[in-house]
């Protein structure tokens, strides 16, 4: 586990030297970025302009989609385009469904990536009763299909991504593995094996899913399953089908960091269903992060990692103040920066106030509690019954910083109270002190740049049997918004991917709106998939084989269905990216066709071949027939 999980602070992972097309990767090299090309590829004009502008936006490489022998053709001629006009970064060729298409693009493009899925036995319909020879042989006649492409790819130096998606599994792989990470990664080193065996090592490996949790314990198998047989291929990031705005942003953000901060993975995407030269300044933006990462070290390391990493168990605790225990992970509001009015400030919170009943009601996304810390504010005696954290008398849950709790001897707070806590307050005395206070929230202050030191915090007090609640308070240090969000992402989403804390307290050393920490602390909670508190729209970015306007379509299932909490809706550009790809999602709205729509419950395909412009309302019709529509 130690392996994987990295304790002294942040460093790359080594992997090997690859090159794609003039350009090498691996540890040794900056993280590379990239994205993928929503034309149509056949279109070589718009192909090649889209390509500009995301190389002009700082692009390490541009893929585009090969669902064909003509389209992989259609790569060459976009290639040659861009050459002449003097953009040389090396062009990779997405291939579905199709190894024809494969050893086509292998003429032209400087990477071919492959999903293993679309090389297995199709006439095999179910995962039940493969014998162990059976499995063998299937994987043998693989190899057979294979073998060509390594040949050609080796010949013309080309480089292959083995790219493994959740929801495209082969049935050989589902019936030894079932659906889960540990099936992905083994899927993805059967390819591996394969080159090794034909001496191919110009290769690179990713573990793509729209859930983080899948994604990143898929990926954390990969590179455990490989350094056990001596493999060290650079790896490629990404959440797949994340979606679009905030939510697109904050689901990559959480699950690429939480491979980041172990120093695993050496080229990412940012999958956003937006314009692909929009996807570059997000990607980044985490690069840079974590690049001013490098060196830093912890010096509080615990014995051991008391987690498993390839799956998810959350950490116990007891329940204080209904933190903690089986409850969701809360929110806090950290108003210590906004010294006003209590009442005034938390409307923009979500609280409203109930003159009838006199009391505060919160709405629908309002955090639990109002942390003031030991700010003096007005409005004090206003505060009613709002769930306000503090040191003054007229607050209505206690705080206490550590080093208060250790002078006050063998007396201890006799309500339930929030126990401010940074990294350096962690020693004997105060682990005493937490074995006997089963009333005190812990509040565990951290700063980006400490983060696998507060981890590390976290997993001494686990080590120590300490079960209080943990909330996280997080401050980060920009002026800039849409780095505040990535950032707070990357470093928070880590720890609750892996169940270790029970709140989230976001600050900014800057002013930030209120409302933007809250919704930011939400959505890494539910990106996170530690809470769900609204729907989830899973949606790929769209590529050339997409016969709609994506970015209209999303929007307009958004408008009518984005109340529906907690179901998960996937909005797909082609069957390619349809019921493979959205394995997670309740409901689908998969592109069939020019101007025709498929809806799929789970992976079952329900109604087919609608048109384009009565989609959304049978989608609603869908929802509502199968008892899951609500008009709240």
């Amino acid at each position: 586990m130690d392996s994987i999980i990295n304790i002294l602070g942040f460093y790359r992972r080594p992997t090997r030297k690859v090159y794609v097309g003039s350009v090498p990767m691996g540890s040794d090299y900056p993280i590379r970025v990239q994205t993928m090309t929503t034309t149509n590829t056949n279109n070589i004009d718009e192909t090649v302009e889209q390509s500009i502008r995301a190389i002009e936006s700082g692009a390490d490489f541009i893929r585009i989609t090969s669902q064909g022998k003509k389209e992989a053709q259609s790569i060459g001629k976009v290639k040659q385009i861009l050459e002449a006009k003097g953009y040389t970064t090396p062009i990779i060729a997405d291939i579905h469904f199709n190894p024809a298409a494969a050893l086509e693009a292998a003429k032209y493009a400087d990477k071919i990536r492959i999903n293993p899925g679309n090389y297995a036995d199709k006439s095999r319909s179910s995962a039940i009763g493969i014998t162990d020879l059976e499995y063998e042989q299937e994987l043998k006649r693989v190899e057979e299909r294979f073998i060509p492409l390594i040949d050609l790819c080796k010949q013309n130096g080309v480089a292959i991504r083995i790219g493994v998606n959740h929801g495209s599994l082969s049935q050989r792989i589902m019936c030894r593995y079932g659906d889960t990470p540990k099936g992905m990664a083994q899927s993805a080193m059967e390819f591996l094996r394969i080159c090794r065996r034909h001496d191919f090592h110009n290769l690179v490996v990713s573990m793509k899913s729209s859930n983080t949790r899948v994604m990143v314990q898929a990926t954390r198998q990969l590179a455990v399953f490989m350094e056990a047989e001596g493999m060290d291929y650079p790896l490629h990031l990404g959440v797949t089908e994340a979606g679009e705005g905030d939510d697109g942003r904050i689901k990559s953000a959480v699950g690429i960091g939480a491979l980041l901060v172990d120093g695993i993975g050496d080229t990412i995407r940012v999958s956003l269903t937006e314009e692909p030269e929009v996807e570059i300044p997000v990607a980044k933006t985490l690069v840079s992060f974590f690049k001013k990462l490098q060196g830093s070290v912890s010096n509080n390391r615990p014995s051991s990692v008391p987690i498993n990493p390839f799956e998810y168990r959350r950490r116990e605790s007891y329940t204080v103040l209904g933190i903690g225990g089986d409850n969701p992970p809360v929110v806090l509001a950290n108003m210590t920066q906004n010294a006003v009015d209590i009442p005034q400030t938390v409307e923009e919170y979500g609280w409203k106030y109930n003159f009838v009943n006199k009391r505060w009601i919160p709405s629908q996304g309002a955090p639990e509690f109002i942390f003031i810390g030991d700010t003096r504010y007005k409005g004090i005696p206003a505060m009613g019954n709002l769930p306000v954290v503090g040191s003054d008398d007229g607050c209505s849950i206690g705080y206490v910083v550590a080093e208060d709790l250790l002078s006050r001897g063998n007396k201890l707070p006799e309500d339930p109270f929030f126990l401010a806590v940074r990294v350096g307050d962690i020693n004997e005395k105060l682990i005493e002190k937490l074995a006997k206070a089963r009333n005190a929230i812990i509040l565990l202050h951290a700063t980006p740049n400490i983060f696998h030191s507060v981890r590390n915090a976290i997993f001494q007090l686990m080590e120590r049997g300490i079960a209080n609640p943990i909330a996280l308070s997080l401050n980060i240090d920009t002026k800039n918004v849409d780095e505040f969000k990535l950032m707070a992402s990357a470093i928070a989403g880590p720890l609750f991917i892996d169940g270790l804390c029970d709140g989230i307290m976001l600050s900014c050393t800057t002013s930030i709106r209120l409302d933007i920490l809250n919704e930011t602390s939400f959505g890494i909670l539910q990106a996170s998939r530690a809470r769900i508190t609204k729907t989830e729209f899973i949606s790929c970015p769209g590529c050339g084989r997409t016969l709609f306007d994506l970015y209209e379509t999303l929007r307009l299932v958004k408008e009518r269905i984005s109340h529906l909490k907690g179901l998960k809706i996937a909005v797909m550009g082609c069957i390619v990216n349809g019921p493979g790809e959205m394995a997670d999602a309740d409901y689908g709205y998969v592109g069939a066709g020019a101007g025709l729509v498929s809806l799929y419950r789970k992976k079952e395909l329900v109604k087919k071949n609608i048109p384009q412009s009565q989609a959304v309302e049978e989608l609603v019709k869908l929802i509502k027939d199968c008892g899951d529509w609500s008009d709240a």
